[in-house]
C-alpha cells in the first residue's frame, strides 16, 4: 500500500492500481480527490469537506464514489444516485478495493458552547490504517498506522500524546497539520516521538511512503 500526504487531513492510499482519498477538504490541494476511484469523508468541517471539489471530482469520472456520514450524503445524494453512501458507527464496506469499518460518532469538543456535530473514523484494510477525523477515536483494535491529528482549535499535546499511548500503533504519521507554524514543529516533532510510546513520523504534503 502506498500513501501519499496532502495538505492538512487529507491521505490519499494506493493499492492494486486503484485509489482512496480521505477528507480531501478546503485547506487540501485542489486536486487533492481528482483520480480517486472512492472518496472517504470524516465530517461536514470544510477543512474536510470541501463540496465543490467533490462535485467536480465526481462528474470527471462517472465510477467513483463516496462514502460518508449522513450530513455530508445529504449534500450530494440527489446529484450522485446510487454513488454516495451514508454510514455509521460499526459500519463495514470494501471501497476500490479497501476493507474499511468506521469508528466513532461525535466530533470532539471545541468548546462546550459549540454543539457536537457527528463525526466518524475509518479503519482501512484490518487495521493497517486508521483515520480518527476530527476525534481522538480509540478504534478497539490493533492498529499499524495512525493519521495522527496533532493540531487543532480542538486538542492540546498532551492528549495527542495520550491518544497514542492509548492507541499503540507501530508508527504515527502527523495529520491536521495546516495550522501548525514551522517554528512549533521540531516541538511536537520531540514531544509525541519521546513520549507518545511509538514511532512519530512526519511527511511534506505531496510526499509518500510505503506501508
Amino acid at each position: 500500500m502506498k500513501l501519499t500526504k496532502k495538505s492538512h487531513a487529507c491521505v490519499r492510499l494506493e493499492k492494486d492500481g486503484r485509489t482512496l482519498v480521505l477528507d480531501p477538504g478546503g485547506f487540501s490541494e485542489e486536486d487533492a480527490a481528482a483520480g480517486a476511484d472512492a472518496i472517504l469523508v470524516t465530517h461536514e468541517h470544510p477543512d474536510h469537506f470541501d463540496e465543490e471539489r467533490l462535485r467536480v471530482a465526481m462528474d470527471a469520472d462517472p465510477a467513483t464514489e463516496i462514502w460518508t456520514l449522513r450530513s455530508v450524503a445529504e449534500k450530494l445524494s440527489a446529484a450522485f444516485p446510487g454513488r454516495v453512501h451514508t454510514v455509521g458507527h460499526g459500519d463495514t464496506f470494501t471501497a476500490a478495493g479497501f476493507d474499511v469499518q468506521v469508528h466513532g460518532e461525535l466530533h470532539a469538543v471545541i468548546h462546550p458552547d459549540i454543539p457536537r456535530i457527528t463525526n466518524v473514523g475509518y479503519l482501512i484494510d484490518g487495521g493497517r490504517v486508521f483515520h480518527p477525523g476530527d476525534a481522538l477515536t480509540v478504534p478497539g483494535h490493533a492498529v499499524e498506522t495512525l493519521m495522527l491529528p496533532v493540531m487543532a482549535p480542538w486538542n492540546k499535546i498532551s492528549e495527542v500524546i495520550d491518544y497514542v499511548r492509548e492507541v499503540k500503533p507501530q508508527r504515527a504519521y502527523d495529520i491536521h497539520d495546516a495550522l501548525l507554524t514551522d517554528l512549533a514543529r521540531p516541538i511536537y516533532d520531540r514531544q509525541i516521538g519521546a513520549l507518545g510510546g511509538s514511532e512519530h513520523l512526519r511527511l511534506a504534503p505531496g510526499e509518500s511512503t510505503a506501508l
